[in-house]
C-alpha cells in the first residue's frame, strides 16, 4: 500500500488569521520553528500562506534600498511574476497583516494523496511545505520536506513485505512463487526465476516504486525473452 500524506503529515499546525499583525506572524514562525504558516478564516478554510520570505520583504524593500537602485535576484522576480496572485515583492513589503502579506491561493494537498504527489507538487511550485486540507478546503495538517523523508525510515522488513505482498502476490497476475525479495538499508534485491522477461521487468519497476526503496538490484532470470531487442534489461 502506498504511503499517503496523512501518514507523515504534522497534525498540530500553527496558523494565523487574515487580520494577524505582521509582528505576531513573525512571533508564530519563530515560536514554532517553522518557515511558513497557513492563513485561515473563521471556519478554518485555508486562504493563503505567509512565509519567512514574505516577511523579510519588509526589510529588503525599504525606501533606502530603492534609492540605491536595488532589484531582487532574477529567480525571485520570476517567482513573483509566475505566481497566480501576481503581487510583487514591493507590494507585499507594504503589507501589515497576514492577509496583505500572504501568497494566495495556497498550494495545498489532500490527506489521501500519495506522498509522491506531495513531492512533485513541492518541486513544481517551489515550496517547502504544503497545507493539508479536506474536500472543503479546511486545514487538517501540514506536510513538509522533512515529513516526506519519513518514507525512507521504513524498516527493511516493512519494505520487503510490501514488495512481496502488494507487488508480487497481488499486482502481478503471474506466478511469482520462485521470486525472492531481500532488502538491506533500503536497497531491495529481486532474485529467482520468472517465466517471461517482460514480467520480470514489470516486477522490478514496480518494486522500485515502493516508498522507502533507495535502489533496486535486479537479479531475476526468465525462460522466455519476449521483449523487443531494444528493450534490454
Amino acid at each position: 500500500m502506498r504511503v499517503k500524506v496523512n501518514e507523515v503529515m504534522t497534525r498540530a499546525v500553527a496558523s494565523v488569521n487574515g487580520s494577524t499583525p505582521f509582528k505576531d506572524v513573525a512571533e508564530v514562525l519563530i515560536a514554532h520553528g517553522v518557515s511558513a504558516v497557513p492563513v485561515v478564516d473563521a471556519e478554518n478554510h485555508v486562504l493563503g500562506v505567509v512565509s519567512e520570505a514574505d516577511l523579510l520583504a519588509k526589510e529588503e524593500f525599504k525606501e533606502q534600498y530603492y534609492r540605491e537602485g536595488y532589484r531582487p535576484p532574477l529567480r525571485a522576480r520570476l517567482r513573483y511574476r509566475l505566481s497566480r496572485e501576481g503581487r510583487s515583492a514591493q507590494e507585499k513589503a507594504r503589507g501589515d497583516t497576514a492577509a496583505e502579506l500572504m501568497t494566495a491561493p495556497a498550494v495545498t494537498i489532500t490527506p489521501n494523496a500519495p506522498v509522491v504527489s506531495a513531492m512533485r507538487l513541492m518541486d513544481e511550485r517551489g515550496v517547502k511545505r504544503l497545507p493539508v486540507v479536506d474536500r472543503e478546503g479546511r486545514l487538517e495538517g501540514i506536510v513538509s520536506r522533512q515529513d516526506l523523508l519519513k518514507v525512507f525510515l521504513r524498516t527493511d522488513d516493512e519494505i520487503a513485505r510490501e514488495i512481496r505482498e502488494d507487488v508480487l502476490d497481488h499486482s502481478l497476475w503471474v506466478d511469482t512463487s520462485q521470486v525472492k525479495v531481500t532488502v538491506k538499508q533500503g536497497i531491495a534485491k529481486l532474485s529467482g526465476h520468472m517465466a517471461r522477461h517482460s514480467d520480470a521487468l514489470i516486477a522490478a519497476r514496480m518494486a522500485l516504486r515502493v516508498h522507502g526503496v533507495v535502489d533496486l538490484i535486479d537479479e531475476l532470470e526468465w525462460d522466455e525473452d519476449d521483449t523487443p531487442a531494444w528493450q534490454g534489461r
